[in-house]
């Protein structure tokens, strides 16, 4: 199985909407989404830009996407320990996230002393990993405990066993590898997912990774040994389809400027 993770095109908070920009990039988006094949299921977000983003893909696909609650950008706000400034809970300053050692712990970083001024996060961030774990669980893949791995559970008949392999070397291949699950979300969201599949503390990659609106994150399967399976990186945040297409990549969620000339 591939999952495939788009952040919404540039946003109009205000209106959660997208700007004319966005619209033009989620036009551009369109056409690359509509030549992935195998898509086994399409879900959104409930925020109006990130199903605005999906709009022209689903047109392209002729296709419904299923609305997940826990898509929701995960925007609930903590004071800036520097400036006292509200604001999302990634946008810290790194000479104080570096101190505080739960944020680098994969399973209790929703504790740190910042994030337990807000109790929505550690309302919901338990709410996110459950919910994803359930979908993969109806998709045929248990979760092994708090382990970025999967138990793949439907049928395994045309799976090698593991005695009859010989050359472990070779990756196991099935007939799905090629399905794909698609989430239109956004950036912290989508980085939290992400962590998850990957064990490690989400505040890492918000902290050190920019998604760029309608930015492309592949995660393909890996089953080396039997029917274990882990999801690795193939790309994250590719925007090829802005520069093929002529249009500038948005810096919406970035703090310094924007590399645009590849």
């Amino acid at each position: 199985m591939r999952l495939i993770f788009i952040r919404h095109a540039d946003p109009d908070y205000e209106n959660d909407d997208l700007t004319e920009k966005g619209k033009r990039e989620a036009a551009l988006l369109a056409p690359r989404i509509a030549a992935v094949k195998n898509i086994r299921e399409i879900y959104v977000s409930p925020f109006g830009r990130a199903q605005a983003t999906a709009r022209p893909s689903l047109k392209l696909l002729d296709r419904e996407a299923v609305i997940i609650p826990w898509l929701r950008e995960f925007s609930y706000r903590v004071e800036d320990p520097l400036t006292g400034r509200l604001h999302v809970p990634w946008d810290l300053p790194p000479e104080y996230y570096t101190r505080e050692p739960l944020f680098f712990d994969k399973d209790l970083w929703y504790t740190a002393p910042l994030y337990q001024t807000n109790p929505e996060i550690g309302e919901n961030a338990p709410i996110v990993r459950k919910g994803f774990d359930d979908l993969m669980l109806s998709h045929g893949y248990d979760r092994l405990g708090d382990k970025p791995c999967y138990r793949v559970i439907k049928s395994t008949s045309d799976i090698i066993p593991d005695d009859e392999r010989g050359d472990f070397s070779h990756e196991c291949h099935r007939t799905d590898d090629d399905e794909t699950l698609l989430f239109f979300c956004h950036l912290g969201a989508e980085l939290l997912l992400v962590a998850q599949l990957i064990g490690v503390s989400p505040v890492l990659l918000w902290q050190n990774v920019y998604i760029a609106p309608t930015a492309v994150t592949v995660l393909n399967e890996e089953r080396r040994y039997g029917d274990i399976a882990a999801f690795r990186i193939q790309f994250m945040g590719d925007t090829s389809h802005l520069t093929n297409g002529g249009e500038p990549v948005s810096y919406s969620g970035a703090f310094g400027p924007i590399f645009q000339e590849i």
